[in-house]
């Protein structure tokens, strides 16, 4: 409180001097042989004048001079670390956030949790190139309908999507969250593929390798002459 009375006179004193409304003319000191008499008089002239300057002030005004200023909380300095994901909060979100944290569940659960962000940053790597479509949901889903005819198996595997680990949900949930947060993907240089150790696909030998965590290795699409983002 004294803080806010602090800060309502501070601003009231910028008040009186840019309008000029308070003058030595406006309060009347008596000349005594009393000083503390005299004070009072002049204290109570000022706190009189204060008051009417506090009531022509917004109240809106008022109440923003008086608040205390607050910060908005730095983000959370990512370590990759099952420790440091289990550390944050609980999360939730919509459709994309759905679809990106079941992909990582089933794509990529038992790698680190620097490997499910890296699997993550490819993803949204081809939301944003033309070669693939436009929304997290339909990147995950693209495939031509056929038994492992499709971009990331478990969608096309013909085995149903079951979560029967929900300690690990929770955790490629909170990657997926983080991730559609960032405004930086640093871990794959702009990957579009991956795959793991224990096979070797043909476009491996074509494009250009970016990073290797974990089981999984990546690699940016490339054509040479040609772009293709958005």
């Amino acid at each position: 409180m004294m803080f806010g009375q602090t800060v309502l006179r501070s601003a009231l004193a910028g008040l009186f001097i840019a309008t000029g409304s308070l003058s030595l003319a406006d309060v009347t000191v008596m000349s005594s042989n009393n000083p503390t008499k005299a004070i009072d008089l002049e204290l109570r002239g000022l706190l009189s004048t204060e008051q009417g300057m506090l009531s022509a002030v917004p109240s809106d005004r008022l109440q923003r001079l008086a608040s205390p200023v607050t910060t908005s909380p730095l983000p959370a300095e990512r370590r990759y670390s099952r420790e440091w994901i289990d550390a944050q909060p609980p999360v939730s979100g919509g459709e994309a956030w759905e679809c990106l944290a079941e992909a990582l569940y089933f794509e990529a659960r038992g790698e680190t949790v620097k490997g499910q962000f890296a699997v993550a940053e490819v993803i949204l790597n081809r939301v944003e190139s033309a070669r693939y479509p436009n929304s997290v949901c339909a990147v995950i889903n693209q495939g031509t309908g056929r038994k492992y005819q499709c971009q990331f198996t478990y969608t096309c595997d013909g085995h149903p999507e079951r979560i029967a680990e929900p300690r690990a949900w929770e955790r490629v949930g909170k990657v997926a969250k983080m991730s559609l947060q960032s405004a930086t993907r640093p871990l794959t240089d702009g990957a579009t593929h991956y795959h793991t150790t224990a096979v070797n696909p043909g476009w491996a030998s074509k494009y250009i390798r970016t990073a290797a965590i974990g089981v999984h290795r990546f690699y940016r699409q490339y054509y040479p002459g040609r772009t293709a983002s958005r």
